[in-house]
This record gives C-alpha cells, structure tokens and sequence, in this order.
C-alpha cells in the first residue's frame, strides 16, 4: 500500500508545542518526521506489523513574517523580522526541506491587517478578576497574522493524488472541518483517508467523512536527544 501524508503545518507545531514543550528547530523537524513515518506501519496481527510505502510527506504552512507591528503593551513597533520565532520558523523549513521524500507547500500571510491581541486565556482571567491590566506581560498577547492558500493546497493535493491514482492511502494530520469536501472525494476515488487530529476532538461532520481515526500523540513527548530517529526512507 503506497501512502501519502498531508500535514496541516500551523496546527502541527501548535499541538507539538502544547504536548513535548518547546525545542530547537532541528529536533522538530526531526520530531515531525518520525512522527509521520509511525503512520507507514499497521498492525498484521497480534504479533506482525507491515510497513507501507511512502509516496511523500506534504507539509503545509507559511513564511514567517517580517513586518513591523506596533505592541499595544510595549508602546513600540516590534520589527518580527528580526524576532526569535522568525529565525526558528526559517530553521525549521530549512531543516525539513532536506528530509528525503519531504514537500513543502508554502502559502502566503496576509500580514497588512496583522496586530497583537489577548490571548483567550488572559480575557478570561481578566474578566473572572484574576488579573488585573497592570499584571499584564508580553506572554499575554500574541499576534495575529491570516494564512491564505494552505487550506487551498490541501485540498487541491488531496483532489490530485486521489483523481491520478497516486496513491491507496492518505493520512491527513489537521483537526480542521473545511476539508469534508476533499475527503469525501478522495473516498469515492477508493482512497483510504485516515485522519490524525494529534488527540484533538473531532467534529461529527469530519469523522462522518473518514475511514478511520489514528493518533501516536503518545510518541510526542520531550526529546532524548540520543535517541531521534534520523534514518532516511
């Protein structure tokens, strides 16, 4: 069985950093593509597992942006280009487009209208009065910036490998609703379309449109750095 796997990038690296915390880029990237290659190997039997074939890994996201934002709370522009998350978000694609059968599928931002907020979290704890405006810090806020083109991608991908016969298997690591209709339609392809929402609950019109739903959110765990898997398909 020759499998394809789309990764939804922005929702990966949000999981990851809720569940294993924060590392440096290259052991991300190390961490996604171990991550992935879990997903080639099924259970035979009680005892045997077979390894599929791997077509491609698909990862979706954006360019980090480089764009001066003013920050409400510091009473100064921010220059992002020349932030921390910038350099990672670089070293990251960087390290992934050299991973053997590795795509990057990069959208744009529309970064025009881009501006810091507070976080949900923080409003909550506002309004309940378990903090207070002059508690606030800069990990109160975070900026927003709308990605276009990458839901686009995914399905347009999806709609490719399924009408060209590419592939048996698609495994799409997202927990985002907007690609029923690219499902449905591999499905009535013959594809057998897995989801893996990284533990996340999925909505009932998402999981109506699946052949199944499988997750190694238990292999996501901070990194023994003696022990990342770098061997190449």
């Amino acid at each position: 069985m020759k499998t394809a796997i789309l990764v939804d990038g922005g929702y990966y690296r949000k999981r990851a950093f809720s569940i294993a915390g924060d590392i440096t880029a290259k052991e991300r990237a190390e961490e996604l593509y171990s991550y992935c290659k879990r997903h080639l190997w099924e259970k035979k039997n009680k005892t045997a597992f077979f390894e599929h074939e791997l077509y491609r890994i698909f990862y979706y996201d954006c360019p980090p942006s480089s764009k001066k934002v003013y920050h409400p709370l510091l009473k100064r522009t921010v220059d992002l280009g020349k932030t921390d998350i910038y350099n990672w978000s670089n070293e990251f694609f960087d390290e992934l487009s050299k991973k053997r059968k590795v795509a990057l599928r990069m959208g744009t931002l529309s970064d025009a209208l881009a501006h810091y907020n507070l976080k949900k979290e923080t409003v909550k704890m506002l309004l309940n009065g378990k903090k207070r405006i002059e508690d606030l810090t800069e990990n109160d806020f975070s900026i927003l910036i709308d990605q276009k083109g990458v839901d686009m991608k995914i399905g347009l991908d999806i709609a490719s490998l399924a009408y060209k016969k590419q592939v048996d298997q698609i495994v799409l690591i997202s927990g985002d609703s907007d690609f029923v209709p690219a499902s449905k339609l591999a499905r009535r392809e013959g594809i057998d379309f897995i989801l893996d929402s990284l533990g996340e609950k999925v909505k009932d019109d998402l999981s109506l449109h699946i052949d199944g739903l499988k997750t190694h959110i238990d292999s996501l765990k901070p990194i023994n750095k003696t022990q990342l898997l770098t061997t190449d398909l």
